[in-house]
This record gives structure tokens, sequence and C-alpha cells, in this order.
């Protein structure tokens, strides 16, 4: 028996609070992952499905962008990814007789996780102009009336194309070509607010802005640095293999505000010794204050240089840039401010730098508690200075490793979604279909909600995500999206920006990842990019959850004709018949994808990309080698009486899709609405443990945000620090807040002062 959805909103505002967890995985998380399974799919479809998750001849995880190795495990899957499988492959559905009874009214006040439990969309639907509610459309209309709009622009450069991270490889690749034939470069995706910080400082420092290592590269690393960045919580699979690692000997720091039970430890549940043991991972834990992360590593770069032989000499003088400039700012770091800027006694450090310094091979790995700050890029790229002094990039067991969230936000990157292209890529995609692609540079994803704000774009197409849930300052987002003329949502389920519309909306159901798709070619199958460049197929295996979705090549593909007519050469039909033939262009336009499907029919498990720095120690920078960068050390002031909150992810989340009400390793049970606090800075700030409180951030401008009745958890955060889930607090994000270079949304580094909340 299936569970039904929930009928009416849970209430939210009153969570129970436990002692926070020391250990992840194990017979909880079996527990936990089959209890939702059954709730959403049955017995016989949990089997059916979660078998086939991250095989070679099954599908890959709509979660997450950990790779798999060559051998796999008959359950190659987390307590994460079971949750988005499941919810993907439930038995719930939305129909017209839903949208019928709920007017966007009502969809406007429900929750993310209420909207998300109604379960998968059946039907095209489109919102018209002053209607009250969705009615069911035809795929025919819903195209006309997107091409009614898109005709109707002044200019190709007044649309903006959204890509979310589970876009297939062919989808992505048909979508930016689709844009820039149409005439625009805008193309923001949701790297624009997770990893661009790092694609920025990867592709000036080492030329790429890709990660350089291997999960073999994990294995065989003397030292696995994990900074900020929750592996419990939103990268379960990589726990495995950091305990490999382990067992080969490595040695782990752990660099976060927060300490990580699946880092303290972790049981591994497809191993009898790892149910009932488990292994500590953490040798060594630094509880860092937010954004002082480029303190440490500059620091820590300064005593590598004063150690005599710590400095891989041949490697500095043979493959980098700039050693002389990055020597001297190195020289300038201070004990005295890193102290303060860490909030780490000296003692933390040097027993770090004793690791350090013991290693021949280091990786460091990292994720958005280091990508979402102002001083993000100088940051990052002092964490490839660190790797560069002793030559730990290029070589077996060593390199960057950025850790993707969604599951092919990298392979999007890489088919071209960007608003801001490669005179190359450009001239390949034109030579390849004989159209001019515009070279002016597009919108980003906060220049996009600027645009729609102040008029200068009409018409948003987002294919999958959340781009409301996800985006900061929430309130000028939504009222930005109201002003479009059109706005178009290809998903699978319901979400926030569903209901924040533009004058017209549709939604265009699409196929999950755990489908079948059969086109007039017969099966097909996609692929997607993981973490680690490795490309590999996706094959769904359920009959999909209506008759009447499209696959999101097939909803690219007919738009296409729709708005483009018989002005366009490119042969969308076949490409939606037969996505083969999307793959053989792809050959010919992306570096790295020569013979395409030669080379996934003759491997199923998939091949990897080219990586210059990791494969021969080429670095494709304008100096043609690898770049040591000397910025000034930046980390946030924060007032006295006041706190540093970063938002971040509960146990029961990925991203802005809401699982449940649970936040089982931080003990936080049956509600969202909560604010992490120290007890001695909670005690100082009048808050006992329970009280309710008001999250008002502050800002250089002089203005505020507001984000009310939290209720207050005395929890062993760094100190001066605070933590609260999101997308609640993306409101106290203003838009203008972001990374220098990047502009990645500042949501990790919020200034925030507490304030008695009338929900107490």
């Amino acid at each position: 028996m299936v569970s039904k959805p929930p009928v009416g909103d849970p209430v939210q505002d009153a969570p129970q609070v436990t002692p926070p967890q020391h250990a992840a995985a194990g017979l909880p998380a079996i527990g936990h992952t089959l209890r939702i399974a059954q709730e959403q799919m049955g017995l016989r479809r949990t089997a059916r499905t979660l078998l086939k998750v991250n095989q070679k001849d099954g599908f890959d995880c709509p979660g997450c962008a950990w790779p798999e190795g060559d051998k796999r495990h008959v359950a190659e899957f987390c307590e994460n990814g079971a949750k988005a499988v499941a919810e993907e492959a439930t038995l719930r559905r939305v129909t017209p007789e839903f949208f019928a009874a709920h007017p966007l009214a009502d969809l406007a006040d429900r929750s993310g996780y209420w909207l998300g439990q109604q379960g998968r969309i059946t039907q095209p639907m489109l919102l018209p102009e002053g209607g009250d509610r969705y009615e069911p459309v035809t795929w025919e209309r819903a195209f006309a009336i997107v091409a009614e709009e898109l005709r109707a622009l002044g200019s190709p450069d007044e649309a903006l194309f959204y890509t979310s991270g589970r876009t297939s490889n062919e989808a992505a690749f048909l979508l930016q070509l689709f844009a820039r034939e149409f005439g625009t470069n805008n193309l923001p995706d949701c790297s624009n607010m997770c990893h661009e910080s790092s694609g920025s400082a990867l592709t000036e420092t080492i030329g790429i802005g890709k990660g350089s290592v291997s999960l073999e590269d994990l294995h065989r690393a003397d030292l696995i640095i994990v900074a900020g960045q929750n592996p419990g919580t939103n990268h379960p699979r990589m726990l495995s293999a950091l305990e490999k690692a382990k067992a080969g000997g490595a040695k782990i720091i752990s660099v976060n505000p927060l300490p990580e039970a699946g880092l303290e430890r972790f049981k591994n549940p497809q191993t009898p010794q790892g149910m009932l043991k488990g292994a500590a991972l953490n040798d060594l834990f630094l509880q860092i204050r937010i954004g002082g992360d480029q303190a440490l590593f500059r620091l820590l770069n300064k005593l590598v240089l004063e150690t005599a032989g710590a400095v891989d000499e041949e490697f500095v003088r043979e493959h980098t840039h700039g050693y002389e400039e990055f020597v001297a700012a190195a020289g300038e770091a201070d004990w005295d401010e890193t102290l303060a800027a860490t909030g780490l006694d000296r003692s933390e450090i040097e027993r770090a730098l004793e690791m350090v310094l013991a290693s021949e091979r280091t990786v460091v790995c990292w994720a958005m508690g280091l990508t979402q700050h102002k001083h993000s890029v100088p940051t990052i790229r002092e964490v490839v200075n660190f790797l560069l002094l002793r030559g730990n990039i290029g070589r077996p067991g060593a390199g960057v490793c950025p850790v993707r969230g969604h599951s092919n936000v990298q392979g999007d990157r890489t088919m071209g979604i960007f608003e801001r292209p490669a005179p190359a890529f450009l001239d390949a995609l034109d030579k390849e279909f004989g159209i001019v692609s515009p070279r002016r540079h597009g919108f980003d994803v906060v220049r996009s909600i600027q645009a729609l704000r102040d008029g200068e774009a009409k018409v948003f197409f987002a294919m999958g995500g959340n781009f409301v849930g996800a985006t900061p300052d929430t309130e000028v987002t939504e009222a930005a999206m109201r002003r479009a003329r059109l706005t178009v949502h290809v998903s699978t389920k319901l979400n926030r920006s569903h209901a924040v519309t533009g004058t017209r909306a549709l939604i265009l159901p699409t196929l999950g990842r755990t489908d079948k798709d059969v086109q007039a070619g017969g099966k097909q199958f996609v692929t997607v990019e993981d973490s680690m460049s490795l490309v590999h197929a996706s094959r769904g295996n359920l009959p999909p959850a209506s008759p009447h979705l499209l696959s999101e090549p097939a909803i690219v593909a007919r738009m296409a004709r729709a708005v483009l007519g018989d002005g366009s050469a490119t042969p969308w039909e076949e490409f939606e018949a037969d996505y083969a033939t999307i793959r053989d262009r792809i050959a010919r336009v992306v570096p790295g994808f020569e013979d395409f499907n030669a080379r996934l029919a003759a491997d199923p498990g998939g091949f990897r990309l080219p990586h210059g720095p990791r494969d021969e120690r080429r670095f494709p920078t304008k100096t043609g080698k690898a770049n040591f960068t000397a910025a000034p050390v930046e980390y946030p002031r924060v007032p006295k009486g006041r706190l540093l909150l970063q938002t971040l992810r509960s146990h029961d989340q990925y991203n802005t899709t809401i699982y449940g009400l649970d936040d089982r390793y931080r003990g936080i049970k049956g509600g969202r609405r909560v604010v992490l606090v120290h007890p001695e800075d909670a005690a100082a700030l009048g808050f006992a443990d329970g009280a309710y409180a008001d999250l008002v951030s502050e800002w250089t401008d002089g203005s505020e945000r507001r984000a009310p009745g939290f209720r207050v958890v005395h929890y062993p955060t760094s100190r001066g620090c605070a933590a609260a889930y999101y997308p609640e607090t993306n409101v106290l994000v203003p838009l203008e807040s972001t990374a220098d270079v990047s502009n990645t949304p500042a949501s990790k580094s919020v200034i925030v002062r507490l304030e008695e909340s009338a929900s107490a």
C-alpha cells in the first residue's frame, strides 16, 4: 500500500530537538530509506527501481554527482539518493483535477514540502492571462504560446533559458543550440549559484574549471582535506570513498564551522563490519569560523615555504607562474590575524601542518562552504596555491576536488550551458550547424533576476530545477518573476516556482531519469558527466508516469521547431527521434567527445574526458603554466552582538527538494525553522534554548532583511557563527550580495541579529 500525499501542511514551527549524532548511515539509514521508498513506490517497485540506480545498465541517480567505481555494489546508492529516486518514481500523481481544486493562491500558500509530496505532474498545464488556476493544454498549443511570446520580443536577449543540473547532456546541448540559433547567450544555470566560484578560480589558475582527481586518486591519497562540505548530509556516497582511503593509510582533516556526523564515524551499510562498528574518518577537525578558510590556507602556505625541503621546487620551476609575487604575499601572513579569522588554536594549525608535510599526495575537497562568500574566488585560488607548492596537481593521488551537487551540473556546462561561452566553442557550433551564434555575453542567474525586475527580460524558460526556491532575495526574486510575460517550467513535480508566475505560465511535464524513453527511433538513453569528468549512459526502466509526458530532448526540439520554423536548417525532428544523432553532433563540437556513441557502446561504464593538468601537467592558462596568485586575505568582520549565519541543507533535503521535516544527524525532528547557535553566544544574546527569534540580516548599504519565527537551538557551532536551512533563509540574502568575479550569491556569510519573535 502506498501512502497518500499529505492533505494539509504540517506544523513546521515547533520542532523537537535532541542532541546531535556522532555517526552517519548504519541501520537507521537503511530503515529510513526503506520507509520512504515504500511510502512513495511500494515494495515491488522499490526493489525494481533501487537495484538499477547507478548500475552500468541502469539510470544515473537524480541526486548528487558523486562518481561510481568500475566495480559496483548491488545497492549502489545512499540514503539521499534513494529518497530522490523514490520521489521521482512515486506512484502519486498531480492531475488536471488537482489543479482545478487548487487555485494559484492556494498553491502559493503551501510549503515546498507539501508541494513536492503531491507526486508526478501528468499533463501540460497553462495558467492563462487573468486566470486564477492552471488548466490543461495540448502540447501543440503550449509550444505555440512559447513561440508567440518569443517572436513578440524586441530582442532575443529579452528571453532567459535556465538549466538545472539534472538536465542530460543531450537535452542541454539542444537547449544551448536553440538559444544561440534564436540569438541569445542568456543561459543561466545552477552552477551560477554553487560552483561558479570554483570554475572561476580554477580556470584562472590551472586552465580548466573542473576538478583534477578521479575516485582512484582519493583512494591513493596520503591526506584528504574536506573543507566547507558536509558529505554525510549532501554526498553520502563520498563517505565510502573516504573509508577506503583511510583503510589505505590516508589521513583526513575536516574544516567546518559545524561538526559533521559522517566524518566523525561512518557506519557503512554495505558491509557487516561497517554496520556494526563503523569507521572513524576524521584525524583532525578544524572547527573554523565561517569565511576563515583563505586565512587558514594562506598561513599554511607561509609555514610550508618556511620549512626546508617542503616546496616541490622542480614542479614550481617547470610548471608554474607568479611564484615570487605569491611568496611575498604569503610572507605577510600573521599568526594573530589568522587565529582571529579562523577561531582556531595555534596548536590545531601546527598539527595540520605536520600532516601536510608528512603527505606526498594531498587532495583538497570542497563545496558550498567555500564557494558562497564575497571572497570565495581568492579563497579557492589559495587552495590551489597550497596544492601547487608541493606539486599536488597532476600527480596520482593528489589534486583539486570541487564536489558538485547536481547529477549533471558539470555536464551541462561542458555542453555549452554558459552565459559567457568560449569563442572556440561558438566557432565549432557555428561551423557544425551553419548558424551565427551571438558573441555578446548573456545573463547569469543574478543578472537574470535583475533583468526581470527591471523589465529587460520578459520570457523565462526553465529546464528543471526550482528557480524561485533556489535563488536569493526571495521577495525581490518573486516580484521580478511576476513581471514576466511568460514563465515556463519543464518539470517532473511541483515546487514553489510553479506558484510564482508571469502573466501567463506553462508547466511542461517531462520524463524523469527512472522513466523509459521510447521515441520514433526506438528506446533511447541519455548521458551525464559526474563530478570527476566521467561520462556515462543513463537508462530508465519504469513505464512513464503518464502517457502525456515528453522527454527533455523532445520538448526542446518541438519548441525549436515552433519558434524557428522553416528558417532553421537544424534537424530537430531527427534529434527527437534518435538521441544518437545528437551525440554525433556533440562529438564534432565538444572536445573530448570524439566517437561518442562508439565509446559508450564499447564501455558501459563510460569514459573519462581529457584534463590537461591531470593527464600531462599541461595548463591551458594565458601564461601556459599553473598560476600562483597573491590576493589580500579577507574574512568577515562581525559587529558585537551579531552572528555570522550560513545557510545549509537538512538531512531530509536535496537542494530545495524537501523529503521530510527531520534532520536526524543534527537532532532536529518535525520542523525546519531553526537556527543553530553556540550555547554561549545564545546566552550572551539573551536567548534560551527553545526561544523563538526573528533573523534580521544587516548590510553595508543600511538595508535589512527579515526571516521570522526561528526556534533557537543551542548547538556546538564555531563561536560567533550560526546556521539555518535554506530556502527559508534565502530571504536574508540581497540580490547584490555576491562573490567577487563569480557573482555567486554570498549565502554562507550573512551578518544577522536575533530579535525576540512574535512566534514565541
